[in-house]
């Protein structure tokens, strides 16, 4: 109660909006489903007892990292400056990651609905701008939150560490570098790699990297 009413209404909102979008998403995505395959192939490693191997490695893990990634929430909820230009700047970087993961996921889904496309590698809309969208707009909506806590210079370096975790988290941890090393096998996806961005979003590459440009 000691926070500045408007930003914390804000961050409050912008957090649960964000989590509410996810949840459907997936709980879509995974209706009729079996288990994530790459949650599978790490429980396949337990070398005892997969319930007790799934509390430790996943579900305390992720205690942990809900902690250190919602740092910026709890600063910004906790802090009484007003909300100034930084904070408006946050929230623009906030919408802009929440309308690419949210783009990202729909075309996917509407690509994978599509029997005609049974498969084949999406490489359309966003997706061929960066093969993931919506783990690059994810890493948008934390920095956008982060620009909301930053109303010192004191605040902004304590929660640092969560917009960077989270990006590495989603790059070299438990989401691109799983993800495509679950994709690596599929028939196309070596070119598709070769002419798309693994992040940013960047034109296509008309000459896939690798290969040699044809001399004039």
């Amino acid at each position: 109660g000691h926070g500045d009413d408007g930003r914390r209404l804000l961050v409050a909102a912008a957090t649960l909006l964000w989590g509410l979008r996810l949840a459907a998403h997936i709980a879509h995505r995974s209706r009729g489903h079996g288990e994530d395959p790459r949650y599978t192939a790490l429980l396949d490693k337990a070398p005892g007892n997969r319930t007790l191997y799934a509390l430790r490695i996943v579900y305390l893990g992720q205690a942990a990292l809900v902690w250190l990634i919602s740092l910026p929430v709890q600063a910004a909820s906790y802090s009484s400056a007003p909300l100034g230009a930084l904070a408006y700047c946050g929230l623009a970087l906030w919408a802009t990651g929440l309308v690419f993961e949210a783009v990202g996921d729909h075309q996917l889904a509407r690509f994978k609905a599509d029997p005609a496309n049974r498969g084949r590698i999406m490489d359309q809309g966003l997706w061929a701008w960066t093969r993931h969208p919506n783990y690059f707009g994810d890493s948008l909506v934390w920095w956008g939150l982060y620009l909301l806590a930053c109303t010192a210079w004191q605040p902004a370096l304590a929660v640092l560490v969560s917009p960077v975790l989270m990006t590495l988290l989603l790059t070299i941890g438990s989401g691109k570098r799983l993800l495509e090393k679950h994709m690596a096998h599929r028939p196309g996806y070596a070119a598709y790699a070769a002419r798309t961005s693994g992040f940013l979003p960047l034109p296509p590459r008309r000459t896939p990297r690798g290969t040699p440009e044809r001399t004039k």
